[in-house]
């Protein structure tokens, strides 16, 4: 017994630290929310140190797609870290991140034939927003100032990341980093393209109004501009907005007529989330700077990757500086690099495709439900990417200690509750993700206010 206690006591002493030293995301240390200590996670399933398992309906933010505690994935991790955990990539390589790289060019576009390996998501489209700069810069070497390009296109509602340069191409007005505004680089955005929802396989009519300001921006501005960026087809943290493939289309025609650089920023929606191994494949186009992060590694530890053309790359190392500028400590991480290979195997195996055909499938036959319910603006759903957008802000703490006493996992924001559950979710276990969503939309203590 006096063990039993003392364990309680251990647990509640270092929840206890953790609410007063440990800031966790997007919280405040004025109100910490709460959180709930994780004694493991296996398949896709999170288990609670107070004895609840839990259904994870977030893939840990999007990652893990082939569940947690993956056999191949463990192996890989294991083999490795008894070589070498981490080696430096300046004048070193090693075979993990040669192997992992071999694959990335497989998988991706035969344009795309160099990889620069980094951190993070954030990083990755640092990586990218500067190859597009450096690249730019050598290209008009010999013209004044004034006629360099310094600016990038987006569009309204994006989300590209938390550091500064991903954060200055995100939303300025309608994102969580509108604070900022002032602080960062002024870029040019225009607005969002009209949210869509596919109907058994098919994309509704377009409206192509979408592309009108868009083309006007770039129209204006398309001298100063080094490049567009955009989230393809899913827009995610700054609404999870999903828009018509025609839109991506029209933006690719647009960059070549006036000869600008696309970057796709394909973290949150790469490696099969929306029914394609890449979302810019609903729109049959290709990028000519891609960002990859987020499910690279299976959710087993932070990894991303930029990919470019050989012209791209060449053109920035013929420049000034003689090379790209820029080298995180941490690039190329060989553990990391030996996970994401394994990863990228299990996804070459093809499963994916089922899986997420399932998962959607059952979106399909459940969301629409939700649509008439009186808190609830909308539904969409694509691949394995499911959203409730109600009239109400979410009470955090309430619907999140509700959702754990119904066995699953989701964090919503907002207004936005959604879930992107692992790839190897049953249909079963989706049904009661959504199901627990129906009920929280029931109770009143879940919400912030009654609607009008």
């Amino acid at each position: 017994m006096n063990l039993i206690t003392n364990n309680h006591t251990k647990v509640s002493c270092d929840l206890e630290f953790d609410r007063q030293h440990i800031w966790h995301p997007y919280t405040s240390t004025l109100a910490p929310l709460k959180c709930y200590p994780v004694s493991r996670a296996y398949g896709v399933h999170i288990e609670l140190e107070s004895g609840e398992t839990l259904i994870d309906g977030m893939s840990s933010w999007w990652s893990a797609i082939h569940g947690y505690n993956h056999p191949q994935l463990n192996q890989a991790a294991h083999k490795q870290i008894d070589a070498m955990s981490h080696v430096m990539f300046g004048g070193l390589t090693h075979h993990p991140a040669i192997s992992l790289c071999k694959s990335l060019l497989e998988l991706t576009p035969q344009s795309l034939q160099q990889v620069f390996l980094a951190d993070s998501g954030s990083v990755s489209v640092e990586v990218a927003l500067k190859m597009a700069m450096q690249y730019w810069h050598t290209k008009n070497a010999e013209i004044p100032e004034s006629s360099k390009r310094t600016k990038f296109l987006t569009l309204s509602h994006g989300y590209h990341g938390d550091t500064f340069a991903a954060m200055s191409v995100t939303d300025p007005d309608n994102s969580m980093h509108k604070m900022y505004k002032g602080f960062l680089p002024e870029h040019i955005f225009a607005k969002s393209p009209s949210c869509y929802q596919i109907n058994q396989g098919q994309w509704p009519t377009y409206d192509p109004q979408d592309i009108t300001d868009f083309k006007n921006k770039i129209a204006k501005h398309h001298q100063e501009i080094a490049a567009v960026i955009l989230e393809p087809i899913v827009q995610g943290a700054g609404g999870m907005r999903i828009y018509h493939p025609e839109f991506l289309k029209e933006v690719r025609q647009l960059c070549d007529q006036y000869e600008l650089l696309l970057i796709l920023d394909e973290i949150a929606t790469g490696f099969g989330r929306t029914g394609k191994l890449f979302a810019f494949e609903h729109a049959g186009i290709e990028p000519d700077i891609l960002c990859l992060g987020k499910a690279l590694t299976g959710g087993y530890m932070t990894l991303s990757a930029t990919l470019t053309s050989q012209t791209i790359a060449d053109t920035i190392c013929s420049g000034e500086s003689g090379c790209f500028m820029h080298g995180p400590t941490f690039m190329g991480n060989p553990l990391a690099c030996a996970v994401a290979s394994a990863s990228l195997e299990i996804i070459k195996q093809g499963h994916w495709q089922h899986q997420v055909a399932a998962i959607e499938s059952v979106f399909a036959s459940t969301l629409p439900a939700l649509q008439n319910h009186q808190r609830v603006k909308s539904v969409r759903w694509l691949g394995a990417i499911g959203v409730v957008e109600t009239y109400q802000v979410v009470n955090m703490e309430n619907i999140q200690q509700l959702f754990i006493e119904n066995g699953v996992w989701i964090r919503p924001f907002g207004r936005l509750i959604y879930i992107m559950p692992p790839f190897i979710t049953t249909p079963e276990q989706v049904t009661h993700l959504v199901d627990t969503i129906e009920f929280a939309l029931n109770n009143d203590d879940c919400f912030q206010y009654i609607p009008k």
